[in-house]
């Protein structure tokens, strides 16, 4: 009987050891929630996770901005690594996409127009003669409706908004949902989920500019850069794709080996020429719809990296070509030109007028699904 005590009392012991452990493992794992202004009369708010590393992710609700992520060095010492702005005011003023959600549809549309089912649709022509993401009030010009999102080491917001049938030109009632969840692998993922009672067309992404250095303050062009692709979407002179799929084999958009963003963004090349730099969509290996490695990017004197996972078919990679030093960001910080580069995970440019791409499509009674991981980690 004293035996049997014994191993009862241990194993009780066991077993608040076990909660106490558990409990200790997330004490640090924080969600919180903070006034941030308001836009025409809708309250802003700011939602904040940190991990049990101290990594923080801040979103804010108008937009679905991600307006700081702040991540470890070799040494330990976090810093932000997003380029944006220290209030709200600057991000509605003046914000060239600044850790935005993008919608309805990322990137660019040929001639502001498309075509469903013999009906024409009429988009603004916001970017030379096309429609770029989602038009003069897309989705990062939008208050989004919050609550919290807590489960086992993670923490998160989910964020919805609909857009109705007609809003910047696109057909339908969409109700879209995007859920931000920081976990204790140092991984953001962002988790994309739509319908509609229209047949309509819907490309989702997120465009953060990351500076794994110094949050912007000097050029990306020694970030160390691969991406899982072997071709890619050339484009015309406006930046729409012209429907073919290039190798990348024996061209400066060859990053299936990890090669400083510098090292060929010079070239004599027409693409470049056309992009002023890298502004192209890159076709992931593997399957789409299923999550793989799209890219990685390193900077090699800090030593932080980022892994980006898709589900999607395709990545864009910008490498900041547009800014031009006429914005002044976070602590006073001049964004000069190639001073943060873009990984925004996606369907194609131009995919509702080019049929043999995957399409964007999405009918009633169907479901939008998409996700995408930017995970931190460091280099020796």
């Amino acid at each position: 009987m004293k035996l049997r005590n014994v191993v009862v009392l241990l194993l009780f012991v066991l077993v608040v050891l076990q909660l106490y452990c558990k409990k200790e493992e997330n004490i640090d794992m924080k969600l919180l929630k903070q006034d941030f202004g308001s836009v025409n009369g809708q309250a802003v708010e700011l939602y904040t996770l940190v991990n049990t590393h101290g990594v923080k992710v801040q979103i804010a609700t108008y937009g679905g901005i991600v307006t700081s992520i702040q991540v470890p060095d070799r040494n330990g010492q976090l810093a932000d690594v997003v380029l944006g702005y220290d209030n709200l005011d600057e991000y509605v003023q003046n914000n060239p996409y600044f850790g935005c959600i993008v919608g309805r549809y990322g990137n660019r549309i040929a001639q502001a127009e498309f075509e469903l089912d013999g009906v024409s649709y009429s988009l603004a022509a916001n970017n030379g003669p096309n429609h770029l993401h989602g038009g003069l009030v897309g989705f990062d010009k939008v208050v989004w409706s919050a609550k919290p999102v807590e489960g086992k080491d993670k923490v998160g917001v989910e964020l919805t908004y609909t857009s109705n049938d007609g809003e910047e030109g696109y057909p339908g009632n969409l109700q879209v949902t995007v859920t931000y969840t920081l976990d204790n692998e140092n991984a953001l993922q962002i988790d994309y989920y739509a319908v509609t009672d229209k047949k309509t067309i819907v490309n989702l992404t997120n465009h953060s500019y990351f500076n794994l250095n110094d949050a912007g303050a000097a050029p990306i062009l020694d970030h160390q850069l691969m991406i899982n692709a072997d071709e890619f979407t050339p484009v015309d002179n406006t930046l729409i794709p012209t429907g073919e799929l290039r190798s990348v084999e024996g061209t400066p958009f060859d990053f299936r080996k990890a090669t400083a963003i510098g090292a060929r963004i010079g070239a004599d090349d027409e693409q470049l020429k056309f992009g002023g730099g890298y502004d192209h969509n890159f076709v992931v290996n593997g399957q789409a719809g299923e999550l793989r490695l799209a890219a990685e990017v390193t900077e090699p004197v800090t030593g932080r990296a980022m892994e980006v996972w898709t589900t999607e078919p395709g990545i864009q990679f910008y490498s900041g070509n547009f800014l031009d030093g006429s914005i002044t960001g976070k602590n006073g910080i001049v964004y000069q030109q190639r001073n943060g580069l873009c990984l925004e995970t996606q369907h194609f440019p131009d995919s509702p007028n080019q049929p043999e791409f995957p399409s964007t499509v999405l009918e009633p009674g169907d479901e939008y699904k998409t996700t995408t991981i930017y995970k931190f980690k460091v280099t020796e």
